[in-house]
């Protein structure tokens, strides 16, 4: 599945060669302190500044992502991410922010290049039965409601999907490529946090494990598109699909719902249900994954 053959991944080497004059791994965990104390002093200054501006109930709902404007400064606020791994990368490694996602012309052009065979993937996917997931489909947004608010909404998604990769694929990802040969590490890791950042028994019950497992597979396939690629385009666009569809089109009635133009008959209390359609998004991931691959070859 991942071939971790040396002429595989060689396009990695020049992402991670700028983290490889200072790649010690205390570098990495106070770098990871400071995107902490970083995103931690943002949110707390936005949620202020929401709670004097409007309420304090309306800041505590922000989390919860129910309305559009909730959803928006939600998604945007994962620029304080990107932001903090910028100080972090400077400060102790010396690097700039282009330095972990790759040259910006052929990052885009990698970027469009994935995101377009996906956008076919989506298309193939949609056409096929059944066509309800199961039961009516509740619509959430007006049409033109939706529309108006979509170029700004695929702008929100899109900061939240880069401040994700921009930390697990790129800082984190290359800082350990730099100390550690073995892929298994590199590739791992990361995965691994990621997937323990999407555990949440409290919200997602008795699917919360497999959750969990689909986010860390997520990860590795993010991992090797951008161990392959040499940018981080690739998994810029394959974390967008996935999160396009499943935060602007359709989406659970109680989690992030806001920007959606439909609902799902069924909530996250309904764990039998969901676990079925877990199966199914692991099975499109690996094919948008293997589409992506094949995008890339051309």
């Amino acid at each position: 599945m991942f071939d971790a053959q040396p002429g595989a991944y060689s396009a990695h080497q020049r992402l991670v060669d700028a983290a490889r004059t200072r790649p010690q791994l205390w570098r990495l965990l106070v770098g990871l302190a400071i995107v902490g104390v970083v995103v931690t002093v943002l949110n707390f200054v936005l949620f202020g500044l929401a709670s004097t501006l409007v309420s304090v109930a309306w800041a505590q709902s922000l989390l919860a992502g129910a309305s559009p404007t909730a959803m928006l400064v939600l998604l945007t606020s994962f620029a304080f991410v990107t932001f903090g791994v910028s100080v972090a990368a400077r400060s102790l490694q010396g690097r700039t922010l282009s330095s972990i996602c790759g040259p910006m012309r052929e990052t885009t052009a990698q970027f469009w290049t994935v995101f377009k065979a996906l956008l076919v993937i989506g298309v193939i996917v949609t056409i096929l039965p059944p066509y309800d997931m199961g039961a009516t489909l509740t619509q959430n947004l007006a049409l033109s409601t939706w529309l108006l608010l979509l170029p700004v909404s695929l702008v929100a998604v899109l900061i939240q999907v880069s401040a994700e990769e921009v930390l697990f694929r790129g800082y984190m990802q290359q800082t350990l490529a730099a100390r550690f040969r073995s892929p298994v590490i590199w590739l791992g890791i990361p995965s691994v946090l990621f997937a323990a950042g999407h555990y949440a028994p409290g919200a997602a019950g008795d699917n919360a494990l497999l959750v969990a497992i689909w986010s860390g597979l997520f990860g590795l396939l993010a991992a090797d598109l951008t161990a392959r690629s040499g940018t981080l385009g690739p998994a810029i666009a394959l974390h967008l699909f996935n999160n396009m569809v499943a935060l602007l089109f359709i989406s659970l009635p109680d989690s992030l719902s806001g920007l959606a133009l439909f609902l799902l008959p069924y909530d996250m209390s309904d764990t039998g249900i969901l676990r079925q359609w877990l199966y199914v998004d692991f099975a499109v991931m690996i094919v948008s994954w293997l589409a992506a691959r094949v995008a890339l070859r051309r």
